[in-house]
């Protein structure tokens, strides 16, 4: 009888865990190393991958992208946890993250390739309308933050991936510098945070 037990036991601790479920959601929100920060502190997100999305040129480049050659946005693929927070409130954080009033670009990055967007799957086109409208009402304003169709999303080189927590060094006009150094030096110059505050207040859920 032990020896029944004990083989069941070990059954079941052997069994694989019950692999977690996650839900992705991808925006465009300007600079994408602000975005991926920014949502990396959000319990419940699993990862952040930054990279490109709405766009033609298959697989581009960095360099491609920001010199304007390309058609893609700087773009964050958020993946989440929707057992710890729903796609709902991912909206609702990211569209108080940004400037929806501008349609030229993001605080000091200026082109089309830093504008911002919600990409949306059928499934989840009714609630990025949903929360827009919300947002709206809340600002009294037309937002110009556009919904678009899911598009195909191409990861930035690894030299970009968690940029603002990296203790590795870059080299800027400062001298070389670890890069999560020059993330907070470019974050503040660029204004962000200050324009976000201006615009939000307390519902601004990455400044307060």
């Amino acid at each position: 009888m032990f020896r029944v037990f004990a083989i069941l036991l070990l059954a079941v601790v052997g069994m694989p865990a019950t692999a977690q479920q996650t839900e992705t959601a991808l925006v465009a929100g300007g600079c994408f190393w602000c975005v991926e920060s920014d949502f990396r502190r959000v319990e419940g997100v699993t990862d952040v991958r930054v990279g490109f999305a709405g766009g033609t040129t298959p697989d581009p480049s960095y360099d491609d992208v920001v010199r304007g050659r390309t058609s893609h946005l700087e773009s964050a693929m958020i993946s989440f946890d929707p057992e710890q927070i729903s796609y709902d409130q991912i909206l609702h954080m990211f569209l108080r993250s940004i400037d929806v009033l501008d349609d030229g670009g993001q605080f000091c990055d200026r082109g089309a390739h830093y504008t911002t967007a919600i990409f949306a799957t059928p499934d989840q086109m009714a609630q990025v309308q949903a929360a827009i409208e919300a947002a709206e009402a809340e600002l009294g304003q037309s937002i110009v933050t556009p919904v678009r169709e899911a598009a195909p999303f191409y990861e930035a080189e690894e030299f970009h991936q968690n940029y603002a927590n990296s203790d590795e060094r870059t080299l800027t006009r400062f001298g070389w510098v670890e890069r999560r150094a020059a993330y907070k030096g470019y974050r503040e110059g660029c204004g962000r945070d200050r324009r976000v505050g201006e615009l939000w207040g307390n519902s601004a859920p990455f400044i307060n």
